[in-house]
């Protein structure tokens, strides 16, 4: 069986304005005028032949291919992808210890998840430390679903296989604190992770996995694809397959909500709403925490 989306409009207004806002300049300093010209043609006309059903994170990997195409190279993130880990990894025996004490184990280590969302170098952008350091001190404190949390612990007590699907460098650390806690609270599910299948702004990739030694924990795979997301028509059969046989999908990030939403599939959703779009979408201030179910999302 292969999971497909149902027709769903994932392209608005405020988005394309938000794209071309952030693309067009993005491109080396010292590019010549001729290619500046070709790039932002290109990123213009990728936006004025976009359908309604094609989410952001496939807009932007069309915008990324352009311009590795004229520049002849991409902004390499990887310093600072490994920078983020190690932040994480250096609070994460205090993260865990703080479990421990916590009168709900599981709402808290998800929280710390949903506040690790909070890096990315596509929606932020500055990464304050200083404040993601006060989110995660405050996470007891993060509000989000009630309903949507009873309904994930019921899932998770009656799933055998879970797949979670990953997003950011750091946040990478947090996801697995979480996945530690969902292992330890309900032994019987057999779980999995799945990463990108190659570098995509921040996003972790099997190198993120290997450095906070995710593959320790559970099996680890990429998803082949190199668009942000879970974009379904373009990752491997084998994540397909693993998708598909899936009782229960965590997916972290904006992104995963936008190319996977109204998939039909038993996804929880778990993000931080970091543009003005999503926070208008749902109602909430920015940098929201959000865990939204795609089956119960209508109701």
């Amino acid at each position: 069986m292969t999971p497909k989306t149902k027709p769903v409009t994932r392209l608005t207004s405020l988005c394309i304005a938000c794209l071309a806002e952030k693309y067009l300049y993005k491109h080396p300093a010292d590019a010549s005028e001729e290619d500046i010209i070709r790039y932002r043609q290109a990123v213009c006309r990728t936006l004025a032949e976009a359908t309604m059903d094609k989410s952001a994170p496939e807009l932007v990997a069309q915008f990324t291919k352009a311009a590795k195409e004229i520049f002849g190279t991409v902004e390499d993130v990887s310093d600072a992808k490994r920078y983020f880990n190690d932040l994480m990894l250096a609070r994460a025996d205090a993260l865990t210890a703080s479990l421990n004490a916590a009168d709900d184990p599981l709402r808290l280590a998800l929280s710390y998840s949903m506040l690790g969302n909070y890096i990315d170098f596509g929606t932020v952008a500055n990464i304050d430390e200083d404040k993601l350091s006060a989110m995660l001190d405050g996470a007891k404190n993060l509000t989000y679903s009630d309903r949507e949390f009873a309904r994930l612990k019921e899932d998770l007590a009656r799933a055998k296989r879970l797949v979670f699907l990953t997003d950011n460098c750091g946040e990478i650390v947090l996801d697995k604190i979480l996945i530690t806690e969902i292992l330890r609270a309900f032994p019987n599910i057999r779980a999995e992770a799945i990463v990108r299948g190659a570098p995509v702004l921040n996003d972790a990739t099997i190198d993120d996995a290997l450095q906070v030694r995710l593959p320790d924990l559970l099996p680890v795979s990429d998803n082949g694809s190199a668009i942000a997301g879970t974009c379904l028509t373009d990752i491997s059969e084998a994540t397909l397959e693993k998708l598909s046989q899936a009782d229960i999908i965590l997916a972290k990030g904006q992104a995963n909500f936008e190319t996977l939403r109204a998939c039909g599939m038993n996804v929880y959703y778990i993000f931080m709403c970091k543009c003005k779009l999503f926070a208008v979408r749902f109602g909430v201030p920015m940098y929201s925490g959000m865990l939204l179910n795609d089956r119960s999302a209508g109701e």
